[in-house]
Formats: structure tokens, sequence, C-alpha cells
């Protein structure tokens, strides 16, 4: 009976074992580590994403095409013997910069500058800003130019600015010389190229 126990009890014990050795002793398959799918998260920076909002500034507003087409051209200076030069807007065309606005600048062979500036408004119109520009200096008189709504010019020292106005444009010319006589004349010459270049805008 005792031997009978005995090798119950072994073939017990050698099923167990047995049924053990069926299972690999790899303790990554019991214990299978959470680490690896945290990884996966950092991985997922989907946040990326979030760096479109980058493109904003491509969504600026585009110079309008009137804007472009009333600015003056090398080719509309050429005769008066410039070269480009660095756009400074001061004097009286810094407070016409509120809307959408280009300028361009050149220089005379004598040090005298040359600026054109066009700011177009969109929710007034380019009559009522001349109308109501106050620039410094006496106002000078000069010939009105057809199919201009409002024309009015200034000459403070040896400075002349001259302001045109049409539907919702505004094109500012300064002339900077030697002498408020050349300036004077500089603008003359100019004024009807300028004007031209605001009407087939």
């Amino acid at each position: 009976m005792r031997h009978r126990q005995v090798l119950a009890v072994a073939t017990v014990a050698l099923f167990g074992l047995s049924g053990c050795a069926d299972r690999p002793n790899d303790l990554d398959t019991y214990y299978d580590d959470p680490t690896p799918t945290p990884t996966v998260k950092p991985v997922q920076p989907s946040v990326k994403p979030q760096a479109a909002p980058v493109p904003p500034p491509s969504t600026r507003a585009p110079v309008p095409a009137a804007v472009s087409a009333a600015l003056l051209t090398d080719e509309d200076v050429a005769e008066e013997e410039v070269v480009p030069g660095e756009s400074k807007v001061s004097g009286c065309l810094t407070g016409l910069t509120r809307g959408a606005s280009r300028s361009t600048a050149w220089s005379y062979p004598s040090g005298s500058t040359l600026e054109h500036q066009v700011t177009e408004y969109p929710d007034r119109d380019a009559s009522d800003v001349v109308a109501q520009a106050d620039c410094e200096g006496k106002k000078l008189t000069l010939t009105k130019q057809a199919g201009i709504e409002v024309q009015r010019a200034w000459c403070e020292g040896t400075t002349c600015t001259v302001l045109l106005a049409k539907g919702k444009l505004v094109s500012a010319l300064s002339v900077t010389a030697g002498t408020e006589a050349r300036a004077t004349d500089a603008a003359k010459r100019l004024l009807p190229i300028v004007a031209q270049r605001l009407r087939s805008a």
C-alpha cells in the first residue's frame, strides 16, 4: 500500500514537472514590460500638426494691383537721370501709410532725392484723405491735372510734396533738392507722369 502511494506521488510530481517544462521559463513572457507602450506615445508627436499655425504670416493681404499700377517705374523717371535709392517715407508722407501701400525712391547725381508712394484706403475716399491732409510748409500751386479728384502741394524748406487723389488711391510725390526752386521744378516735371499713372490704375 505504501509502495502504491509513493508511486502515485512520484507520478504526480513527474507530470507536474513535465507540465512546467512545456512552458519556457522566459521572464519576458510572464512579465511584459509596460514601458514599450509609453515609448510609442512620445513618438506619436502628432503635436507637430500644431506647427501649422506658422502659415498665417502668408495670410497677409497682398498689395492691390491698383497700387502697383499707380506707382512710378524706372522708365517713368528716366529723363530725370536718377538711380534707385532708399525709400524712407518721411515728412508729409508718414501720415498716409494706414492702408495697403507701396513706395519707391530714386537719387539724383547731385544728391537730391525723389520718392513716390501710393496708398489704397478701402474704407474711405482718397479725396477725403488728401483734403484733410495737413502738411507743414507753404502751399504750392501746380497745374490742375485732368481726371484727378483732389490735388494739393506744399514746399517745406527744400522739400516739395504733391498729393493726388482718385477713387480709393492717394498718390504722393516728394522731391528734396538743393534749393526749393529745384524741388519745385522737379515736382512740376513729374506731376503729369504721376497723374497719368494714377488715372490708368
